[in-house]
């Protein structure tokens, strides 16, 4: 068996899924991890797939028969997890330069963002600009998390940080 990681980029319509889960099925593949999300009007995926070493051509060609897919991919191995891993909700008045700013706080402390998931949104009761952020992070340290803590509130007054996981 053999591991790859995809990306997809499609425009977004009903059934694509299904689809695509159906090809991967019928070329013997397993659905081991994905994030999906309709952005504009384009449904874009990211998946990790194992399959059997002789699928993958005719899986990866009928993946690319769908009307109007991009796929960019590549292989994989299996690697061991982290020691210590945290996840954090963090809300911030939106800004230019916000995710620079967070990605360079984590990336100098020697913590590895293993996710992102950002959305931009406007206050119902204010109308302000919000900025929200789903993180997750590995590192070597647990020791790390209170200084992590302490650097992002350094962005501002308006910075909210909720540990979602230990």
């Amino acid at each position: 068996m053999s591991r790859y990681l995809i990306t997809l980029q499609v425009p977004d319509r009903k059934g694509l899924v299904e689809q695509i889960a159906h090809v991967v099925s019928r070329h013997g593949g397993n659905w081991l991890d994905s994030e999906m999300r309709h952005i504009d009007g384009i449904f874009a995926a990211i998946m990790l797939l194992e399959l059997p070493k002789d699928q993958w051509d005719e899986m990866r060609e009928a993946l690319e028969c769908i009307e109007e897919l991009t796929l960019t991919f590549s292989k994989t191995e299996k690697v061991a997890k982290p020691m210590h891993r945290l996840s954090y909700n963090l809300v911030a008045y939106d800004r230019p330069g916000l995710v620079h700013d967070i990605s360079n706080i984590i990336n100098d402390l020697g913590i590895n963002i293993e996710q992102f998931s950002s959305q931009y949104e406007s206050a119902s009761h204010t109308g302000i600009s919000i900025f929200r952020a789903t993180i997750g992070l590995s590192m070597s340290k647990p020791s790390l998390e209170d200084k992590l803590a302490e650097s992002l509130y350094t962005l501002g007054d308006d910075v909210v940080l909720d540990k979602l996981s230990k």
